[in-house]
C-alpha cells in the first residue's frame, strides 16, 4: 500500500475505532513502527490527527468531515471480513435470481462465487462491478444504468442513474454502507446517495453487507431506514448489543465465518 493509501486508511481506521495506540495501527496495517509513525507525522501536520503518549485520535472536527475513501482504498481495509460475508451472502442465491449489487468494496467481493450460479438478472451502478461480472464469462443479463460518473467510487450517480431503478424490480438488493446506526439505518459520506435510495425501492429484499466495524458508525447522509432491511450479514466480531437489537427489530442476522 501506497503511504497516502494507508493514511487516508488510517483516517478510516480511527473513525471506526477512536483513540487507536500507534502500535495496533502497525500491526493492522502490517507494517513498522516507524513507518506508521512517518505517516502520523504527515496527518498531523495537515492537522487531521493528534499524537498523544503513544496513541493517535482523530482532531475534533475530523470525524464532523467527509472522510470518504476512494474505492480503491476502501477495497484494501478488512479485506478478509469481507470476503467471508460476501461468500456467505452468495449462498442466498439461487440460480435464476434477479438482484441489485450497489458500488460498495464489500459487495465487489461478491463477484467471484457468482460463478457458481446461472441464469441471473444482475444490474449496478459500479464500473468495477460490471467489468468483473464480464470476466465471468457467464450466461447472466448484465444490466448497467446510466448516469454521471463518480471516479472516487467507480460508479454511475444522478437523476438519470436514478430514475433506472425506478423502472425496474429485483428479487435481492446487495449493499454496503459506511455506517450502521441503530436509530437511522444504513448511512453514507456519499453526498450523492440518491441512487443508493432508489436502489431499496426497487428491490423485494434488502441485504446489508457490513463488517463489524461499521456498527456504531453515523455518518451525514441516510440511506435506508432499518426497517426496511431484511438480513444483515457480518463477521464475529459484532457486539452483541448490536446483534441483539437486529434480533429484536426482526432482522436475519447472519455471522460470516
Amino acid at each position: 500500500m501506497k503511504p497516502k493509501e494507508r493514511q487516508l486508511a488510517i483516517l478510516d481506521y480511527l473513525q471506526s475505532h477512536g483513540k487507536t495506540p500507534v502500535d495496533q495501527l502497525a500491526t493492522y496495517f502490517s507494517t513498522t513502527g516507524t513507518t506508521i509513525r512517518k505517516d502520523l507525522t504527515v496527518l498531523e501536520a495537515n492537522k487531521k490527527v493528534l499524537r498523544t503518549y503513544g496513541s493517535v485520535v482523530l482532531v475534533e472536527n475530523e470525524k464532523e468531515a467527509d472522510t470518504e475513501l476512494p474505492i480503491t482504498n476502501k477495497t484494501l481495509i478488512n479485506l478478509s471480513q469481507k470476503k467471508k460475508i460476501a461468500k456467505a451472502a452468495v449462498k442466498l442465491l439461487k440460480n435464476g435470481d434477479s438482484l441489485i449489487i450497489d458500488s460498495g468494496s464489500t459487495v465487489l467481493q461478491m463477484i467471484p462465487y457468482l460463478s457458481e450460479l446461472n441464469n441471473l438478472t444482475i444490474m449496478t451502478n459500479s464500473l468495477h462491478i460490471i467489468n468483473s461480472l464480464v470476466a465471468l464469462e457467464k450466461d447472466n443479463e448484465l444490466l448497467m444504468c446510466g448516469g454521471t460518473f463518480r471516479s472516487k467510487s467507480a460508479s454511475f450517480h444522478g437523476i438519470l442513474a436514478e430514475s433506472t431503478f425506478e423502472k425496474f424490480s429485483f428479487d435481492k438488493l446487495f449493499i454496503g454502507t459506511d455506517g450502521f446506526d441503530l436509530e437511522l439505518g444504513l448511512t453514507t459520506f456519499n453526498e450523492v446517495h440518491g441512487v443508493s435510495k432508489a436502489m431499496t425501492n426497487a428491490a423485494k429484499q434488502i441485504i446489508v453487507l457490513a463488517d463489524s466495524s461499521k456498527f456504531g458508525r453515523r455518518s451525514p447522509n441516510i440511506v435506508c431506514p432499518l426497517e426496511k432491511i431484511n438480513t444483515v450479514i457480518t463477521d464475529k466480531m459484532l457486539d452483541q448489543k448490536y446483534y441483539q437489537a437486529l434480533i429484536e427489530k426482526g432482522i436475519d442476522v447472519i455471522i460470516a465465518d
